[in-house]
């Protein structure tokens, strides 16, 4: 498998497969490179409807221009911790918010998300996250908001008047919580709408399904999560305590860890 930076002829080709509608696994496959270095490629140059070779290329070689010059300015930078490669690490934190944002985030929240994931602490200033990131505080402001919105980040008070922005490992926990109870929300308008369109229509029908599937699929993620978070923040059999623990679900099969009767219902229409 081709190491080192893409090509402009693999740049062109990738274009080409972007406009054929291909996949970037497919894209990949045919350039034999990851999938990663294609969607990491398409992403940080304008997506898959505004990609363009030429410009990727000449966009490559200005970043490269300018980590040469700031090399050769002998800027101080930190060592990286435990040793790891730099490069390795900035290839990946690219990775990983191109990922972000072909999930449907947008560009900065992905940004300011990886970045404050990589970081060994889990958490970084709006100063710290300007400086690594090279935007404005601005852009760290909105793209904090949106982070906090979607319970992916949350605030703390740091040293003096300074918060703290953390990634930590109950982040995934609270987010998918966060999303049951956006759901619940649907759940709740649906189940009225089966009333206003009259029970036992064809409209009405739809609604009640759209509720009864998303209130299966909630009630299944809230007990997954619960029970991951238990797993995974607890020593396998014990409690934090150190006794013995029940099962997540204390043997309950029938009731959800809301109260809510989980047994078997008929199937969707």
């Amino acid at each position: 498998m081709p190491g080192g930076r893409l090509t402009q002829q693999e740049r062109q080709q990738i274009a080409l497969g972007l406009a054929d509608d291909l996949a970037y696994a497919e894209i990949a496959r045919r350039l034999d490179r990851p999938t990663s270095t294609v969607t990491r490629e398409v992403m940080r140059n304008g997506g898959p409807t505004a990609y363009r070779a030429d410009l990727a290329h000449r966009a490559t070689e200005r970043r490269a221009h300018r980590r040469g010059q700031t090399a050769r300015r002998g800027t101080e930078t930190p060592l990286p911790a435990y040793g790891r490669d730099p490069e390795a690490v900035r290839e990946y934190e690219e990775a990983l918010t191109a990922v972000m944002m072909a999930s449907g985030m947008t560009a900065m929240p992905a940004r300011v998300m990886a970045s404050i994931t990589l970081t060994d602490t889990g958490s970084l200033t709006a100063s710290e996250l300007v400086e690594r990131l090279k935007v404005s505080p601005a852009s760290v402001s909105k793209a904090i908001a949106f982070l906090e919105s979607q319970s992916l980040a949350r605030r703390e008070q740091g040293e003096g008047r300074r918060e703290r922005y953390i990634v930590d490992d109950d982040i995934w926990y609270q987010s998918m919580m966060a999303s049951v109870r956006a759901n619940a929300r649907v759940v709740e308008i649906a189940r009225q709408g089966v009333d206003v369109l009259v029970p036992g229509t064809p409209a009405a029908n739809r609604l009640e399904n759209v509720a009864r599937f998303l209130d299966f699929v909630s009630e299944s993620l809230a007990r997954a999560a619960e029970q991951a978070r238990e797993i995974l923040h607890t020593k396998p059999g014990t409690t934090s305590n150190g006794t013995d623990r029940p099962s997540p679900d204390n043997g309950q099969t029938g009731v959800s860890a809301h109260g809510r009767d989980r047994s078997p219902r008929p199937p969707l229409h």
